[in-house]
């Protein structure tokens, strides 16, 4: 007798949104010194039917909440985390911006690892192209 496959959180999480009717889902990418192109590229995926998730805060612009270098420090790696589990929801990538840094590069592997789509607003600066 044969053991019934075993089913990755991942694919639960795409038969749930496939059982729900989910509109794509699409993570913005990219330096925050795009934070406005990616409001642009938010409005346009959200016009096209598909759901959004990005980067929710700019650690280069002053906020009371990164202050603090410490809690800064720390907060980059909590949001770093967080990101990846937006590119883990996500069907798809859309990297922002002619410039890609070494933390876009890491969430570009890490999508292509699990097999996500990763589309450019600026193709030239694929990493693997």
């Amino acid at each position: 007798m044969s053991s019934p496959p075993v089913i990755t959180p991942e694919e639960k999480l795409a038969e749930a949104k496939r059982q729900l009717s989910f509109p794509r889902i699409v993570a913005i990418c990219g330096s925050t010194r795009f934070m406005a192109e990616m409001a642009e590229a938010d409005l346009r995926e959200t016009k096209a039917g598909r759901i959004v998730v990005k980067p929710g805060c700019d650690l280069k612009s002053p906020h009371e909440f990164w202050s603090d270098p410490v809690e800064a420090e720390a907060l980059k790696v909590r949001l770093d985390e967080l990101h990846r589990s937006k590119i883990l929801l996500a069907d798809e990538v859309l990297v922002v911006g002619d410039y890609i840094g070494d933390s876009t590069r890491a969430e570009i592997a890490y999508a292509r690892s699990l097999g996500r789509p990763v589309r450019f607003t600026h193709p030239e600066v694929d990493p693997d192209a």
